[in-house]
């Protein structure tokens, strides 16, 4: 008996091993992917400006950074008893500006250090749905709790997704041609925008990509991962969401990283996949007595495994 449809999934050509450079950009579900990427220890950045739903700011990060146009004191703003900045999430924010404009322009040199050597940039579209300075016009990435009537809500246009993001993508080859992107759009449902409107925001995320994706058909440098499909699809039913009902829980995000693996993952990384894991499980171990004889052999052998595979790949810490 069928009791699920299933998204046909073919492997991915330039697969990911131990010796590629990542960048994840994007929504918080490129940060649930970027996580279990450096569970494993691979070699990422991930998100150096926080979480970034839409493909404006993803653009705007990645010119300033290429361009390294550093953020002063114009760029930022005191409100709720922290310095903001509208392009930044507010894990960057700061108490002073002199902390924040610290936490941003290195920010910027590691994004644009990732970009000249990444073998993979992955790209996640939480919304097309952006906020608009009313005074100034200006786009912003994270509106900080500033009042509503200050914005501007807009839904960007097909056209103009797929410029923005072929923008990025023409930005980031004048440094670095070889790097392969893999787009994906969030599974995460933006329902305080509306269901109708969220649907309309991920359809316009979905068609841009397509278009991207059939513009490069040739290079075979930009690829669609369907994230947001599986979980439509495969995982039909709110047993495989959070309490909010909004966002994919565990079961989901390890079921849709079991899929990336089977695509983008090389085979050759499986076996130190595997030993990375077997570590990390140890590492997280609490004995009954840290004291025991025992305790003290296992805590040896960690140590001469987490050797050996430092050996291999001395980048890899624990």
């Amino acid at each position: 008996m069928k009791l699920q449809t299933q998204i046909p999934l073919a492997k991915a050509n330039n697969q990911i091993d131990y010796n590629s450079q990542l960048l994840l950009l994007g929504s918080c579900f490129v940060e649930n992917i970027g996580d279990k990427l450096a569970y494993y220890k691979f070699q990422t950045v991930q998100n150096p400006f926080g979480i970034l739903f839409h493909p404006l700011a993803i653009e705007k990060l990645v010119s300033r950074a290429i361009h390294q146009t550093v953020y002063t004191e114009k760029d930022v703003f005191f409100l709720n008893d922290k310095w903001q900045c509208y392009d930044a999430h507010s894990d960057l924010s700061a108490v002073s500006k002199e902390l924040l404009l610290q936490n941003l322009n290195p920010a910027l040199e590691k994004t644009k250090k990732q970009l000249e050597c990444a073998s993979h940039i992955v790209i996640t579209l939480g919304t097309a749905w952006i906020y608009e300075i009313k005074e100034i016009g200006q786009v912003v990435a994270n509106c900080h709790k500033v009042p509503q009537k200050e914005f501007v809500k807009k839904l960007l246009g097909i056209d103009q997704i797929q410029n923005s993001l072929m923008a990025t993508i023409e930005h980031i080859q004048s440094i670095n041609k070889n790097a392969h992107f893999i787009f994906t759009v969030s599974p995460v449902r933006h329902l305080k925008d509306g269901f109708v409107e969220n649907q309309l925001s991920k359809s316009h995320l979905i068609t841009a990509l397509q278009h991207i994706v059939d513009i490069s058909s040739l290079s075979k440098k930009e690829c669609y991962f369907p994230s947001y499909e599986i979980m439509m699809d495969e995982l039909r039913d709110y047993r495989f969401y959070a309490e909010d009902l909004v966002h994919p829980n565990t079961t989901a995000i390890q079921y849709i990283w079991e899929k990336f693996v089977d695509v983008w993952i090389s085979g050759k990384a499986i076996p130190t996949m595997a030993n990375v894991e077997a570590i990390q499980k140890a590492l997280a171990h609490k004995p009954f007595n840290p004291d025991a004889e025992n305790h003290q052999k296992f805590l040896k052998t960690l140590e001469e495994k987490i050797h050996s595979l430092q050996k291999t790949f001395p980048f890899i810490k624990f």
